[in-house]
């Protein structure tokens, strides 16, 4: 048998290939969507400034299982605990801040990314002096060489240093180099005091050096045991978590990404090895049929037909392991570059998804072949003189059912997305799936489906294409599953690329119109040294043409109820100000008593806390720190903007860098360019600032709430490559088998002109089969989004979107058609049917 097999390999390259190669790709792709979960799973990083500490102690970085967004800074009585525990030989304290290091009162680093730390952690890296000494009294710093080199500074020299948002002057005590070690942000040392004082009293973290002789685990048990709850000990690859503050909230994302497109990748690949290789053996029926003939059984067909199978999944899989570990480095590698996660975090790809890549290859040949080469070894011998029987059997009740479950499913998933699910993250995790489900429920009924469309067609085509078009349709009621095979792929590609993409252009609109009509300001102040001093905001208000300033703060946190904590966006404004800045139509209260510890928010997520007017209102700030807050005020809601509102000076210390970063503005009406030349003029003032119109202020609003869009569009690609070879597959080989026939019609007096004419009016029938099946399926996904979205059936974003994969698909489908058609019909006719 298996020689049998290999054989049949052989001398059947053109179809084997075709299903050998959806079963490589397909492969490869789960593999890397596994690899990016793994990543997302572990989510670990290698240390960069503290790799030479082998325990790292630093604060949970989570708050009743939900990933905190901003630092959670430790006690730093924790490093006297530490130093205490057996066989540790030193606890070292470590801050970190900005600093900013300036030249002719400009920072010297184009990215301003310079940050201060003690200069006992500096063993951490390590750095070494490379000239002066250590900094021993407060006004002295140390820098590191190529900081130094940058802003011409020697041992002895004064250099101008932005700290907490003013700038001060320091001496140079020494100069620094790192021994080694790869801290990619450049660095300033201060005496240990002062660091901890300007990092606002509390450490960040506590490196851990052990004893000579001691075990880092025995070790870290033991400090983990000492800390108890107070503080989380990292040790191996965990340890750059403690550098990377806030990283684990990127964790869902990656989950949730991976989640969702490698189950509708998981999906689609073994729909496309099932179809392929389905494919493969409905062209087999006569040969399936003489082999029963001549003597064999059942039995030995279907081991056949499971020997080639096993033969092509094995030597496919074994062929991606490489290429889908290189796709998820490079799904990871855009996810790094936008932003999603940080390039510190390690990528991951075990064992783990190469075999979920090898067992979804496997299962989706094993259930073809299974349903399809079930039937081919039951076909009867004399199957084999009425091919054009064969060729329109389709229908079955396992198939029914099985269409129905994913119509089923991918109705209600639509159904879920717009009356169950909430505006938010999750919103496409049920919205894009409810598409690709659609799609192959429809493929499975495509062959009725498409005898059906093709019917209402038959006058149209009849009218307008001749006897190229008689002949097509002739074609199309002989052979609806062949033509149905030829359409159910474009229907997936034309369904999926379409939910998705208006669904991103959905949610890219509804972000930047919200956001436009939530922000009054005209110009916004951005700071690049870490925020601004408190007195800069009454300097800006101060400023002619400036009608009113507030200070601005970004993060997230979370507000207590009695089901557990609620994630929660959070806005730091100044009372005097916001009003002006921010569109907050009252409703209760008084926005310009947000002072203090006070909290204002809209009059819905009011009514869903519980809360009203003078109550305190329970709640966890970014970085874990409790509060209380009294209600001060509500505010019109506005669901695309659910944000509460906290004064900036309560809100600025736990998030960030731990200051205002951006100061809105707004212009006196009729003061033309006097506040911009004004505003320009105190920016120029204050190193690192910059302004900018509040139109930027959106637009990076939109960049964060976008940030996944390339990644998005990314894997849509792929997904949309993936579905593309199918097609391609798919015609390709269909066309391959007809050479025969077309040379028959050219033998009975069809020109080749004929053909191609017959071919191309096919094409049409398939494209229009498969944009109406397909608009229908996207549909599924495009409806509920937008509805829930922006309220509205229709999607936000181009016609042109669909025009183009619409065409694309078309060109696709006539590519794969008339190209093999041609080249083939270049063979005598006789020759063409003698090769049969």
């Amino acid at each position: 048998m298996w020689r049998l097999a290999l054989r049949t390999l052989k001398f059947r390259r053109t179809s084997f290939i075709a299903t050998f190669f959806a079963m490589f790709l397909g492969a490869a792709i789960v593999i890397g969507c596994g690899g990016l979960m793994e990543t997302g799973v572990r989510m670990a990083a290698d240390p960069q400034r503290l790799q030479e500490a082998p325990v790292v102690v630093t604060g949970e970085q989570t708050y009743d299982s939900a990933a905190l967004t901003e630092r959670h800074r430790i006690d730093p009585a924790l490093v006297g605990d530490v130093a205490r525990v057996k066989g540790v030989d030193k606890a070292v304290a470590d801050v970190s801040f900005p600093a900013t290091v300036l030249k002719d009162g400009k920072p010297v680093t184009d990215d301003s990314t310079s940050y201060g730390h003690g200069w006992a952690s500096a063993r951490l890296t390590p750095y070494t002096l490379a000239a002066g000494k250590s900094p021993v009294a407060g006004g002295e710093v140390v820098l590191d060489a190529e900081l130094a080199e940058q802003a011409s500074a020697r041992t002895g020299s004064t250099v101008a240093v932005v700290v907490d948002g003013t700038t001060r002057q320091f001496r140079v005590s020494g100069i620094a180099d790192q021994s080694g070690g790869h801290n990619p942000d450049a660095a300033v040392f201060f005496t240990d005091d002062e660091a901890r004082t300007l990092a606002g009293g509390r450490i960040d973290s506590i490196g851990v050096l052990p004893a000579a002789g001691s075990s880092v685990t025995t070790v870290a048990d033991a400090v983990s045991t000492a800390v108890g709850d107070r503080a989380e000990v990292l040790t191996g690859e965990r340890r750059g978590l403690a550098e990377l503050p806030g990283t684990l909230a990127s964790q869902r994302t990656v989950v949730i990404l991976a989640a969702v497109f490698g189950s509708s990748v998981v999906l689609i690949v073994m729909f496309g090895v099932a179809s392929t290789l389905s494919l493969s053996l409905q062209q087999r029926a006569r040969e399936m049929a003489l082999l029963r003939a001549v003597g064999s059984t059942p039995q030995q067909l279907r081991r056949m037909i499971l020997t080639e199978t096993a033969v092509l999944s094995v030597g496919s899989v074994l062929l991606a392991l490489l290429p889908g570990y290189a796709i998820g480095r490079g799904l990871f590698a855009v996810l790094t570059s936008s932003g999603v996660v940080s390039s510190s975090i390690a990528y991951h790809a075990g064992w783990i998804p190469m075999a979920v890549g090898a067992i979804v290859t496997v299962l989706a040949a094993a259930g073809a072949t299974r349903f399809a080469g079930r039937r081919a070894a039951r076909t009867e011998p004399v199957a084999a003189l009425a091919e054009s029987t064969v060729g329109t059997q389709w229908f079955n009740v396992p198939r029914l059912l099985l269409a129905l479950f994913f119509l089923a499913n991918g109705i209600g998933l639509a159904v879920a997305t717009a009356t169950v699910m909430e505006d938010g993250p999750t919103l496409a995790s049920t919205a894009g799936p409810a598409s690709v489900l659609f799609c192959i429920g429809l493929a499975l009924l495509a062959p009725g489906i498409t005898k059906f469309m093709v019917a209402l067609l038959k006058l149209p085509v009849r009218a307008f294409s001749g006897l190229s078009g008689r002949l097509a349709l002739r074609n199309a009621a002989t052979a609806n599953v062949r033509m149905a095979g030829a359409v159910a792929p474009i229907v997936l590609l034309i369904g999926i690329a379409t939910g998705t993409l208006y669904m991103q252009s959905t949610e890219n609109d509804v972000s930047r119109s919200s956001y436009d009509q939530n922000v009054l300001a005209d110009y916004v102040l951005d700071s690049t040294t870490g925020g601004f001093d408190p007195d800069v905001v009454d300097r800006v208000r101060e400023t002619p043409g400036v009608a009113a300033a507030s200070e601005f703060v970004t993060s997230r946190g979370f507000v207590d109820g009695p089901d557990g904590p609620a994630e929660v966006d959070l806005r730091g404004v100044s009372a005097d100000g916001v009003v002006q800045s921010l569109d907050l139509p009252k409703v209760a209260g008084d926005l310009t008593t947000l002072n203090g510890d006070t909290v204002a928010l809209s009059d819905k997520k009011a009514e869903e806390y519980g809360v009203k007017v003078g109550d305190k209102l329970p709640m966890h700030l970014g970085d874990g720190t409790e509060i209380s807050p009294t209600v001060v005020a509500l505010y019109a809601d506005n669901p695309k903007q659910p944000y509460l509102t906290l004064p900036a000076s309560l809100l600025a210390p736990h998030a960030g860098d731990g200051l205002p970063q951006q100061i809105l503005v707004r212009a006196d009406s009729g003061s033309g360019d006097q506040a911009h030349e004004g505003l320009a003029a105190l920016a120029a003032q204050l190193p690192g600032s910059e302004l900018d119109d509040s139109s930027s202020l959106a637009g990076r609003n939109n960049q964060i709430q976008q940030i996944l869009v390339s990644a998005n569009y990314t894997i849509v690609a792929m997904i949309v490559g993936y579905a593309s070879i199918t097609v391609v597959n798919t015609l390709v080989s269909v066309t391959r088998k007809r050479r025969a026939e077309f040379g028959l019609q050219r033998l009975t007096g069809a020109t080749r002109r004929q053909v191609i004419g017959m071919l191309t009016v096919e094409g049409v029938l398939i494209g229009v089969v498969a944009t109406v099946l397909g608009t229908i399926a996207s549909a599924t996904t495009i409806v509920p989004y937008s509805l829930v979205k922006s309220d509205s059936y229709l999607p936000s974003g181009s016609i042109g979107i669909y025009l183009a994969i619409v065409g694309g698909s078309l060109l696709l489908v006539f590519g794969a058609t008339l190209l093999p058609s041609w080249r083939g019909m270049r063979t005598p006719a006789v020759d063409t049917v003698k090769a049969a």
